[in-house]
């Protein structure tokens, strides 16, 4: 435990940038929910799941891939995709490769409902992060996000997920089968 004493503490500037901080982590995902319950009747993070398999290869992934795309707990997102396919949004199969694993995929169903809410939850984003901010300070914002993910992300597992040399650099830590 660090002492009291040896405790950097913030300066003004950076407790009002923290608190700022802090206050957008707490708003932005109710933000997000609110309208993607109300225009297509999923949450944001069964959003996120269903938009990762719509991303992947054939739409499909082994659940411990699609839980590491979703910085999710395997037994979280196993109770998210029996909603979703409850909904007929995604199903379950086993693993050709190993039948140990199971893999998800997105149904057409799921496919149809990514579909019909991305331009509403694009719409969002852009509403609520993006439009508030100058095109220098959208850049700035990239940055600011690559630095604290260094942090918060060292071994690149949500980084990979839109920077492809991070996904290189995930792969080449990965041990040989």
């Amino acid at each position: 435990m660090t002492d009291r004493q040896d405790v950097a503490w913030l300066t003004e500037d950076e407790r009002a940038a923290w608190l700022r901080l802090v206050a957008i982590v707490e708003l932005l995902p109710g933000v997000l929910d609110a309208e993607l319950r109300a225009d297509a009747g999923l949450t944001h993070f069964e959003y996120f799941v269903l938009a990762m398999l719509s991303e992947a290869p054939e739409r499909t992934l082994r659940m411990t891939a699609l839980a590491q795309r979703t910085n999710a707990t395997l037994p979280r997102l196993s109770h998210v995709v029996s909603r979703l396919e409850t909904r007929q949004m995604v199903e379950r199969f086993p693993c050709p490769e190993d039948r140990r694993a199971t893999n998800a995929r997105l149904t057409p169903a799921g496919w149809d409902a990514v579909v019909a809410a991305a331009p509403g939850h694009v719409a969002t984003v852009r509403h609520h992060v993006l439009d508030p901010l100058t095109r220098t300070q959208v850049e700035q914002l990239r940055r600011i996000g690559d630095a604290l993910l260094t942090r918060l992300d060292p071994d690149r597992r949500l980084t990979s997920l839109y920077d492809p040399q991070a996904e290189d650099a995930v792969a080449s830590r990965r041990p040989a089968r």
